[in-house]
């Protein structure tokens, strides 16, 4: 895996700096893939048929609004974005279960934790750019995580 850091030295035109500070809470701290998006609001039934239906080392990115009011991934989703060889998930929002998180071969990316579980109404909308921390996630660009950041590229650089 190349550092997000050396990325920035050799490709700094064609990328773009998520300008949020999140949090690591998976077992991998660095993942790159391409992009699948999810946007919902303090409900996580799509951001589960997501993690079902995606391709295999992609990398989930669910806009929540930056909502802390609950959970949208836990270690449940987390097993399943595992068993399916997922790259990552990013979460404008927050996580639980961090423990078991922190325990499983994928790349957690969050705001931040709360107990709290979502509701479950299904409703919001899935493969559609998505944008936060100043950066625009599209379905198909690659995303490259690490320690030091989040960036995303129009195209694979590595």
């Amino acid at each position: 895996m190349v550092k997000t850091a050396d990325l920035c030295d050799d490709h700094a035109s064609e990328l773009t700096l998520c300008r949020l500070e999140l949090k690591s809470y998976g077992g991998k701290k660095q993942f790159s893939g391409p992009i699948s998006t999810v946007k919902v609001f303090e409900d996580n039934v799509l951001v589960k048929e997501s993690l079902q239906t995606i391709p295999e080392g992609h990398v989930l990115v669910v806009d929540g609004g930056g909502s802390k009011n609950c959970a949208l991934v836990g270690d449940l989703l987390g097993a399943i974005a595992e068993k399916r060889k997922l790259a990552g998930i990013i979460v404008n929002g927050c996580v639980r279960d961090t423990a078991e998180l922190g325990t499983q071969n994928i790349g957690v990316l969050a705001l931040g934790s709360n107990p709290f579980k979502s509701i479950k109404k299904g409703e919001g909308e899935t493969n559609i750019p998505v944008t936060f921390g100043e950066a625009e996630f599209i379905p198909g660009h690659y995303v490259y995580a690490d320690e030091d950041g989040v960036v995303i590229s129009e195209k694979k650089i590595i």
